[in-house]
């Protein structure tokens, strides 16, 4: 199973930017997209049609704001839209594909960036993430969960760690919690495979940051660990130039 993860920053304006051609070239079996910034109807679906996918949509009630989905060219036995978290349900942030022996969640984790209500409802809101996964394991031990998580876990997964030591997403206790959820059964799939620096998934669009490559790794597949032995090959796809984020990919020997 090939499954590529992509904040696209709106559906709409990366399909301006010829992202259809991109995923028919990619030829992934799963996508699972982050910030689509569109109520389900002003997504011309269509055009995933005619490339093979299924595709299903959870969006935030805020027009043009949050939202996740999943395109898939094998039919789900079933989909999960939103989950049992306030913030995710109201903001469009989790959507989860379950085939036979394997689940795929798209999850957008919430930015602390505004400010400090904010950053505070991240950490709340983190801590049940976790605890709802830890118990959606009990019905689905074959789990991958892709997404932006908006958090960089360590040093080398920043460009310059003692600057942003303060910053919202990469705080001692966002880092802190990354390093528990891993402790907890789950596997860093990217990791798991590259161990490289200066591997990053987000790039300001200010200070021509992605030129000079300095960047975040905030995106991730976090799989469990009953498939850490099927991990084959992950990689950060950036020449993909649809949104402020790059690609990640994942592909698991099912």
């Amino acid at each position: 199973m090939k499954i590529i993860s992509y904040n696209v920053n709106g559906i709409r304006a990366a399909l301006r930017k010829d992202f259809a051609e991109w995923l028919k070239a990619a030829d992934p079996d799963v996508v699972c997209l982050q910030e689509t910034k569109a109520k389900p109807v002003q997504i011309p679906s269509e055009i995933f049609e005619e490339l093979g996918y299924h595709s299903y949509y959870f969006s935030a009630e805020k027009p043009g704001y949050s939202g996740v989905a999943i395109l898939t060219k094998q039919e789900p036995n079933h989909v999960e839209y939103g989950c049992p978290i306030e913030l995710y349900q109201k903001e469009g942030r989790v959507i989860r594909a379950d085939f036979d022996g394997v689940s795929v969640m798209s999850v957008y984790i919430p930015s602390g960036t505004t400010g400090d209500i904010r950053q505070d409802l991240k950490m709340e809101s983190l801590e049940d993430f976790h605890a709802y996964v830890r118990n959606l394991r009990k019905e689905k031990p074959n789990l991958v969960i892709s997404g932006d998580f908006n958090i960089c876990h360590t040093e080398i997964d920043i460009h310059n760690p003692v600057a942003n030591k303060k910053s919202s997403g990469f705080l001692p206790e966002e880092r802190a919690w990354v390093s528990d959820f891993l402790e907890d059964g789950m596997v860093d799939g990217f990791r798991e495979v590259n161990q490289e620096p200066h591997q990053y998934t987000w790039w300001s669009y200010r200070f021509n940051s992605r030129q000079q490559n300095k960047g975040w790794r905030i995106d991730y597949h976090m799989v469990t660990e009953s498939l850490r032995e099927n991990i084959k090959r992950s990689a950060i796809l950036r020449e993909a130039m649809h949104s402020d984020h790059a690609p990640l990919l994942i592909e698991l020997d099912l």
